[in-house]
């Protein structure tokens, strides 16, 4: 415990410091985010903004787990890949949202394989690589799902890695969320006394809050997909590394609900020849429209996501 919340402590520091000059670098290199015309009028304000500070922020969790946590401790190699691969893929996509340069964005299918693709080799490290394939059900218990195992972590890591990526629209409301669960997934790995596994989870959401830091209202760098696709997809994995990855829509309750307003906005405006059940998606844009401001809606949503959080311990704990 003492391990982990140390290695924890040290890696927010460090990302806080690094992000100084990581902002500044990315200013110079006028990597500015394009903000969409589809969002509230309010947000114009961000554009230019620095963007893609996910770079720095996955640098931080890379560098410390190497030095601190990996060697003798080689699973911890499968959440290091995922989180690695999605946020190259991040970084591509974010190239076609920079400010003054031409708008671009990776072929939905082609990102849709590409999420498949890091989804089935995780699930195949998970499933014969690291030899798990059990479903943990609070107050009942563990049972093996055998090969049925790898389609469900293929779907959950595709799910949870889009669910924080569209929930990556205000200042402070991924990182902070992400943060919330990483730290649940933390004590949870503890509990299980898989010491390395919970360092992890500590380490990254160290990192998550030195980069929040300098994400926090009014932001002074994005994350971009470059790190929201790599925190989700990281999430979703230790989640399976726990066996408590039923429980992963509670802690991640916030993703959730954001992933499926934008999906079921969207289905829903298609079947009704443009109609909405939301003044806008995803959610958090439809509490600003109603009359929230930025800071309420991230405050707010933290707080839930700290209640989630809370639960699903609590579930876990019950197995």
């Amino acid at each position: 415990m003492i391990y982990a919340l140390s290695l924890g402590a040290m890696t927010l520091v460090a990302t806080a410091l690094a992000g100084y000059p990581s902002v500044r670098l990315l200013r110079r290199l006028k990597i500015g985010k394009q903000i969409s015309e589809w969002g509230p009028e309010s947000h114009q304000t961000k554009a230019g903004t620095p963007t893609m500070g996910g770079l720095f922020l996955v640098a931080g969790i890379v560098v410390f787990t190497i030095i601190a946590n990996f060697f003798g401790r080689y699973s911890i190699g499968l959440p290091l890949a995922v989180i690695g691969s999605l946020a190259v893929l991040g970084f591509v996509d974010d190239l076609g949202s920079i400010e003054g340069r031409g708008q671009w964005a990776l072929n939905r299918r082609v990102k849709l394989v590409a999420f498949i693709g890091v989804g089935v080799a995780a699930a195949f490290g998970l499933y014969e690589g690291l030899e798990l394939s059990s479903i943990n059900i609070p107050y009942e218990g563990s049972h093996d799902v055998g090969a049925l195992y790898i389609p469900i972590a293929v779907g959950v890591i595709v799910l949870t890695a889009g669910g924080v990526a569209v929930t990556d629209g205000l200042d402070g409301l991924t990182a902070g969320t992400v943060a919330i669960a990483f730290a649940a997934y933390g004590f949870i790995a503890l509990f299980q006394e898989q010491d390395f596994l919970g360092a992890l989870c500590f380490t990254i959401a160290g990192a998550v809050l030195g980069f929040l830091w300098h994400n926090s209202h009014p932001a002074q760098v994005f994350m971009g997909d470059t790190g929201a696709l790599a925190l989700g997809g990281g999430l979703a994995v230790v989640a399976f590394m726990t066996g408590q990855w039923l429980i992963l829509p509670v802690i991640g309750v916030i993703f959730v609900l954001e992933g499926l307003s934008d999906a079921v906005q969207i289905a829903y405006f298609r079947v009704t020849d443009g109609k909405r059940i939301l003044r806008m998606a995803p959610l958090h844009h439809h509490f600003e429209e109603i009359g929230w401001n930025e800071v309420q809606v991230v405050q707010r949503f933290w707080i839930v996501g700290a209640l989630g959080a809370a639960v699903g311990i609590i579930l876990a704990l019950e197995v």
